[in-house]
């Protein structure tokens, strides 16, 4: 018992070392009416694992909205450069999300709405800037691809201007 209590106080102040980011995004709840909180730690100069957490605010019958309800995506970042302002990054991701398909429903006169539940793998690229004081913003675009159900979208997108602080 005392080995698991000091692995688990290591791993936990070993984040306490680390550049660490706390970020929103700004274009998503005012063009897609959703929420996106990320959170991201420093590997290196070069490397960065997050998560974002997406909440879908838009209702269902709405024209212009993301297929899922919620979504979870842990990511890894490389960056290219070790440019302290302006840097370049890679995006590898698994995009964990939940949302509802139109169903035929049993009479065949209509669809009923289905939950489901999918995982997606998926590449996006951006760009960072890092201002003095530790102000962040990040704009980057990727795609995914959902891999278990059929009844699920196919694709997955990932999409976003973070406006964040560095801790």
């Amino acid at each position: 018992m005392k080995k698991l209590v000091i692995l688990i106080t290591l791993f936990i102040s070993s984040f306490g070392f680390s550049q660490q980011e706390l970020k929103l995004d700004v274009a998503n709840p005012l063009i897609i009416k959703s929420l996106v909180f990320s959170y991201e730690n420093y590997i290196s100069d070069e490397s960065s694992f997050g998560v974002s957490a997406l909440f879908n605010l838009a209702k269902q019958s709405s024209d212009f909205r993301y297929n899922e309800n919620t979504m979870l995506t842990p990511y890894y970042r490389h960056y290219f450069t070790t440019n302290s302002q302006w840097n370049l990054f890679g995006e590898g991701f698994f995009g964990l999300n939940f949302g509802k398909y139109d169903a035929p429903n049993l009479g065949g006169t209509g669809t009923d709405l289905k939950k489901y539940t999918d995982g997606a793998l998926g590449v996006a690229v951006g760009a960072k800037y890092i201002a003095s004081g530790g102000l962040t913003i990040d704009v980057y675009g990727g795609l995914g691809r959902n891999l278990f159900s059929s009844n699920s979208p196919a694709i997955v997108p990932r999409i976003g201007l973070n406006v964040g602080w560095r801790l």
